[in-house]
């Protein structure tokens, strides 16, 4: 929710009686980008966003040190002893509509925009997972899938990727080309019509006796990447399952999804030599998904066949992920969608999504966290007829002016600092401090904290028995790393 805010004067005078210095919104560059700064003073280098948008991922050119004294404030300790889960990336979806508005900068823009978002060099906020959709999502500028015939096509004689050939396979080859080791999910939001029980590619349900040219399908799209250059590192088998109203959309039950598991999808792949991963549901963690889950993750010739489950929050509780984790331990948690509403609150929504999702979702086991969706234009498009209206994108393009949104600097917060192979380790949580903290496969500690409150706190951060002192205004975020 929206918290109140403060001059960014103000906020630096509040910061500087705390101990600590921001950076002062009038002196901002007209492109908000981190700027390269000399190594900070102290053995803490902290990284800023706050919601009067004063400091923009920001590093603070004054850093931390673990010198101070026994203190009455708040104390997040850190432990790296005790482990949890091993990340692998924080990203974004590439829509067909993000690709599409990508595509349309200039060519030297468009490559800074890229490596902007996809290196850790300079700037970078070395985005390390992305979500791809399979076909079109209501956020691509039509409707299509790679099969497309119009009369049944069993064999998929049809089949092509030439859809996605114009630009977003092409903007999707630059990312690769900036990011390698970027982990890719494909998601498909309907099967072709001809496949499907009301011919239509709203709604209705996979015919079974399809499921088997479904399952191949999935086998063909990831093969064809792979000749493009495009390693498909896992795939859901339907975007929001439960959801048959989006445009486009298929329904599928937990039962449904069990069978085209167990008999078709997991066989094909393993005849096929695949060994991309096969993540279950794709929708809320509210009753019915955790039924549907239960239900797909429970059965016991599927289960082999799939790495874990994949979840958004329109519903339900982020909690209920960790659930999902107990009950079924050797299968792996993700989160992979959340929207901010546009034109947006921007420090309501950076507060509440890095509490929520960057903050949450690790904490109940998610081994990644993505917004939706990466870039949109001015009106929120491009969008299929009846698609979401006002998804706002990370990135705001218009031409080649780029405005950088909330999802931006909550993401940046984590996918800057924690690589893939980055492991969760333990803290505690203060009120109003919720907070995440890692390991890095270099070494490095990495502390994310949001102050969920609408006013300055001060705290410490505590590490192998010292202190550090810092504090944080209301609704602001801060990534600490030593």
């Amino acid at each position: 929710m929206p918290f109140p805010t403060r001059p960014a004067a103000a906020l630096l005078a509040l910061a500087l009686l705390a101990g600590c210095q921001k950076k002062e919104a009038g002196s901002a560059p007209p492109t908000p980008t981190p700027p390269i700064l000399p190594v900070p003073t102290g053995q803490v280098a902290v990284w800023l966003t706050t919601p009067d948008k004063g400091a923009l991922l920001y590093n603070q050119p004054t850093g931390l040190n673990f010198d101070a004294a026994a203190n009455a404030n708040a104390t997040i300790a850190l432990d790296t002893t005790q482990t949890y889960q091993s990340m692998e990336g924080f990203g974004y979806t590439l829509t067909g509509g993000s690709a599409y508005v990508l595509s349309q900068m200039a060519a030297t823009d468009r490559t800074a925009v890229l490596k902007e978002l996809f290196s850790t060099a300079g700037n970078g906020i070395g985005i390390s997972y992305l979500r791809v959709n399979i076909g079109a999502s209501d956020l691509s500028g039509s409707v299509y899938t790679y099969n497309d015939s119009g009369t049944p096509d069993p064999t998929l004689a049809g089949f092509s990727l030439a859809p996605d050939m114009a630009y977003f396979i092409p903007v999707l080859k630059e990312i690769v080309a900036i990011n390698p080791s970027l982990k890719i999910l494909g998601s498909p939001w309907t099967a072709p019509s001809w496949m499907k029980t009301n011919n239509s590619p709203i709604g209705g349900s996979l015919q079974p006796q399809y499921y088997g040219a479904y399952a191949q399908y999935f086998v063909k799209y990831i093969q064809a990447m792979r000749a493009q250059g495009i390693t498909i590192d896992a795939v859901t088998l339907q975007n929001e399952p439960l959801n048959p109203y989006n445009n486009p959309s298929l329904y599928m039950t937990g039962a449904e999804q069990a069978t085209f598991i167990k008999s078709y999808v997991g066989p094909a792949f393993q005849a096929a030599g695949i060994t991309t991963k096969i993540q279950v549901y794709d929708h809320n963690p509210d009753a019915a998904g955790l039924a549907f889950v239960n239900t797909v993750l429970s059965d016991a010739a599927a289960s082999p066949y799939i790495d874990g489950s994949a979840f958004h929050l329109y519903g339900g509780s982020m909690n209920a992920l960790t659930q999902v984790h107990n009950d079924y331990p050797t299968k792996h948690v993700y989160f992979t969608e959340q929207w901010t509403q546009g034109p947006g609150n921007f420090g309501g929504d950076l507060t509440w999504h890095a509490n929520n999702l960057v903050v949450a979702a690790p904490r109940n086991w998610s081994r990644n966290v993505l917004e939706w969706n990466l870039a949109s234009d001015p009106t929120y498009g491009p969008r299929t007829p009846g698609g979401c209206p006002d998804c706002l994108g990370a990135l705001t393009i218009a031409g080649n002016a780029v405005t950088r949104n909330s999802a931006y600097y909550t993401i940046g917060h984590a996918s800057k600092f924690v690589p893939a192979g980055s492991v969760r380790v333990a803290t505690n949580l203060p009120a109003d401090l919720p907070n995440v903290a890692y390991k890095t496969p270099a070494g490095k500690r990495v502390l994310l904290v949001v102050n969920s409150s609408s006013s300055l706190k001060s705290f410490n951060i505590q590490y192998k028995g010292k202190l550090a002192s810092t504090s944080l205004y209301g609704g602001s975020v801060a990534t600490y790393v030593w």
